[in-house]
């Protein structure tokens, strides 16, 4: 399948402003002023644009040449990337702060994927991670009843190639050199599918959105950890010798 071609129809027909700009904030506060940050996958730039608002350095990928161009319309220096195919086009350790939002799901090759992110970012940099939850507690009770449907804007949307918990990704992030810092989560309550109707409700939404806050493995549609990259430790011999 050519996803270029795919996702270049894809980003054309999807209105430009379509988006869950709480989700978006809940990853742009960890950026900060100064800092040098890579997004990949960065769809039209809004995440992008937002960090830029906060006084960061950034620079973003996409593998669609019209998510590309409609990033570069907001400011943004996007650059076409397939990164299921090809490395990052970056040194390593170029980056302070290395962002996903919510991509690794669509890759053919996510080790791949994540490998680059890693190799890109500098020792004690964060690498900001956003996914969907398949541990959502609808989508266990979907289990429970011997079903795993494929739903639009869920955990098991079928656009998603690739399907991840919170205790896989800090497995994948410690085997990697990454250390989580911090998690948090999106309750996105506007997914009519994964909700009964009252918790959008004024009070209960505000307690289900701290819920996800508070345990994200559980109750957040999309989780997110901060994960800092280790420094290697001094080799043996320097150690020991003092050279």
């Amino acid at each position: 399948m050519d996803f270029v071609r795919y996702y270049d129809a894809y980003w054309q027909a999807k209105p430009d402003d379509e988006v869950d700009r709480n989700r978006l904030e809940l990853l742009a506060q960890h950026v900060g002023a100064g800092e040098r940050v890579l997004q990949v996958d960065c769809g039209p730039g809004w995440l992008p644009a937002m960090m830029q608002g906060r006084g960061a350095a950034v620079v973003a990928t996409d593998l669609s040449h019209v998510a590309v161009t409609r990033a570069r319309a907001r400011g943004v220096d996007a650059r076409q990337c397939d990164v299921d195919a090809n490395p990052l086009p970056f040194a390593d350790g170029e980056f302070d702060v290395v962002v996903s939002d919510s991509q690794l799901e669509h890759r053919v090759d996510f080790a791949h994927a994540l490998d680059e992110m890693v190799r890109v970012l500098r020792y004690g940099g964060r690498l900001i991670l956003l996914l969907p939850n398949t541990a959502h507690w609808r989508v266990r009770l979907w289990l429970l009843a011997g079903r795993f449907p494929y739903v639009d804007h869920t955990p098991t949307d079928p656009l998603h190639l690739r399907f991840f918990t919170l205790g896989d990704v800090r497995r994948l992030l410690a085997g990697r050199g990454l250390a989580i810092e911090q998690t948090d989560g999106s309750a996105s309550l506007w997914v009519e599918a994964l909700y009964p109707g009252f918790l959008r409700r004024p009070w209960p939404a505000r307690l289900y959105t701290a819920l996800a806050h508070r345990c994200p493995g559980l109750f957040a549609r999309d989780f997110i950890v901060v994960a800092r990259k280790n420094s290697p430790l001094p080799s043996q011999g320097r150690g020991a010798g003092g050279r």
